[in-house]
This record gives C-alpha cells, structure tokens and sequence, in this order.
C-alpha cells in the first residue's frame, strides 16, 4: 500500500511539472529595457570667463608742427618751429581679460575689463627750426608721447548662433594717468573642448578704437637751444591737452567657466 502511494504522488508531481514546463514554452519572451535617452546639454554663453590676447596695435601720432614761445625760448619770443617724428608703425600689444556673459534667447550682454602692455616705441625725436634772430643749435632730446600700458573696462551685447557669437563692445579705456574710451565689435567661437576644469574654451578675434586724453608734459624738456654768442636754454613743449589714438586687432583665448 505505501509503494503505491508514494508511486501515484510521484507521477502526480511528473505530471504538474510536464504542465508548468509546457505553459512556460507558451509564454512570450520579455526583451530588456531600452536604454534610458540622455539628452546633449544644450550649450548657453551665459557664465564667467578669463583668457588672454595677442595682437598688434597702429597709433596715429602725427603731431602739427608746433610754434614755440615763451620762457623756453630767449626774450619770450616766437623762437622757431618743432618738427615731430611720425609714430604710425604697427606694435605689439597684448594681456590679460576676465569678464561675463548672460544669454537671453539668442542674445548675449555682458562686460569685460582688460589690462595690456604696448610697444608703443614712445620716444619720439623732435627737430628744432630757429626762427629769424635767433640762429644758434637745436640739440634735440627725446620725450614720451605714448603710454607702455593700456586697459579698458566695457560692456558688451550680441547675438548667439549656437557656438558662435557676434557682438559689439564699448566703454572706458585708460592708462596710468588719463582716460577716454573704446568702441569696437569681434567674433567669438566656442570650441567643443573643456580644458583644466572650465565648462567651455573660446577663441575670438576683436577690433577696438581707442583714444585716450593725454597731457602733453611741459615740465620735461624736449631739448635745448644755444643762440650764437649765448647759453644754452631748454626748450619745452606747450601745455595744451591733446589725444592718442590708436586702432588695435587681436585675438582672444577665454576659458569659460559656470553654466555649460
């Protein structure tokens, strides 16, 4: 009697697993999940940045030839005409930026402030021509007519093409004891590149117009003068206010750090 039953309860259990094995065959087989779709961020100008520029500068300084008159001149007189030397050559220049963006829909503004130093080759030579009545010797000596350093502090506003960024730019220039302004405009690229940590690395080309108000310096003499027969006087500049200008082109490298 027991080996029957252990009998029908084994061929109960073949039975339910022959089934069970059957409906599984029957059921549709469940592929994986599909990957998770991550979207590409979506790059923005927007955050703050830090770089640096090369590039080269043009000064316009040809000075009108000057009358000279005054205690620098014997009896006070109108004791000649100074020649200046032309300064027009292209220089170098280049330093340092750090500024800001923020994008709106497709518009940028922001600022930026720079510092530079220019060869700006700034002693330049002067020829004395005497006057009648007075003939003697012009020895001439050399005076500053140009800063070694200039900076600017200006906003900036333009319009974004994804990675591109055309913009123009304005404000305040300066150098170590007088200010005027900059104006000018440029092209910015971003690359696809995140070098020592930054969100983003850009490269632009910028154009400025800068003037600055300069102050002819009529302490320093420029050179002296022996009339025939007399001691030699120093010759100085007139005071009068006048303004460097020069045009300057470079290109900028900006790593871009905050907002992707």
């Amino acid at each position: 009697m027991r080996k029957c039953v252990i009998s029908l309860l084994a061929g109960v259990a073949g039975v339910t697993l022959a089934a069970a094995a059957a409906s599984a065959a029957d059921l549709p087989s469940q592929a994986p999940p599909p990957a998770p779709i991550i979207a590409a961020p979506i790059f923005t100008w927007t955050g703050f940045y830090i770089g640096g520029n090369l590039g080269a500068g043009w000064r316009d300084s040809n000075d009108d030839p000057v009358i000279l008159t005054g205690p620098g001149i014997p009896g006070g007189l109108a004791g000649g005409t100074l020649i200046f030397g032309n300064n027009n050559d292209a220089t170098f220049t280049g330093g340092g930026q750090i500024g800001y963006n923020y994008q709106i829909g497709s518009f940028v503004i922001g600022a930026e402030a720079d510092i530079q130093g220019i060869d700006s080759g700034n002693n330049s030579n002067a020829v004395f021509i005497p006057g009648p009545g007075f003939a003697g010797t012009f020895v001439p000596g050399e005076f500053e007519n140009g800063a070694d350093w200039w900076g600017s502090a200006r906003l900036r506003a333009g319009v974004a093409f994804d990675r591109f960024l055309v913009y123009a730019t304005g404000g305040l220039a300066y150098t170590e004891d007088n200010t005027g302004w900059a104006l000018g405009g440029g092209v910015e690229w971003a690359m696809p590149v995140n070098w020592f940590g930054s969100s983003a690395v850009t490269f632009g080309l910028e154009g400025l117009w800068v003037s600055i108000d300069q102050d002819d310096d009529s302490t320093r003499p420029i050179g002296t003068f022996t009339p025939v027969g007399g001691a030699p006087v120093n010759v100085f500049l007139p005071q009068n206010n006048d303004e460097q200008d020069f045009f300057v082109a470079r290109a900028k490298l900006n790593f871009k750090f905050g907002t992707y």
